[in-house]
């Protein structure tokens, strides 16, 4: 491998945020050029039935001219959705007691709770 090459795969500067069955991966990466630029992987880990597992991986590259529009965006998008949502993570699939009030994806059906629309008696309509 040519020295060029291997400049183009090294890291220059890392950092690592893990999140539950997420990480992410921001790496400083050096160009051909020796210019540089900034990778973000998110690798997602997944388990199988019989208890193995397997990574799925996404790569963003970030080029020092996107870098202010880039962040402008970013913040703006982070921005509305603390204003609009707040902190709290409120996704029923977070909450570790949810239960389903629809069938789930593997067909099976839970109780619906007493707030569930779909409790209609159609002989009232």
């Amino acid at each position: 491998m040519r020295e060029n090459d291997m400049l183009e795969n090294e890291e220059i500067f890392s950092k690592v945020l893990r999140a539950g069955r997420r990480t992410y991966f921001f790496d400083v990466r050096a160009t051909k050029a020796e210019d540089y630029y900034i990778t973000i992987t998110e690798s997602k880990k997944f388990t199988e039935e019989d208890g193995s597992f397997h990574f799925k991986k996404h790569k963003i590259y970030l080029y020092k001219e996107d870098f202010n529009a880039f962040k402008e965006i970013l913040e703006e998008m982070t921005s509305f959705v603390l204003n609009n949502k707040g902190e709290e993570v409120i996704s029923e699939r977070h909450q570790k007691d949810f239960k389903r009030d629809y069938p789930s994806e593997s067909g099976e059906e839970n109780t619906p709770s007493e707030k569930s629309f779909t409790d209609i008696n159609f002989d009232d309509i």
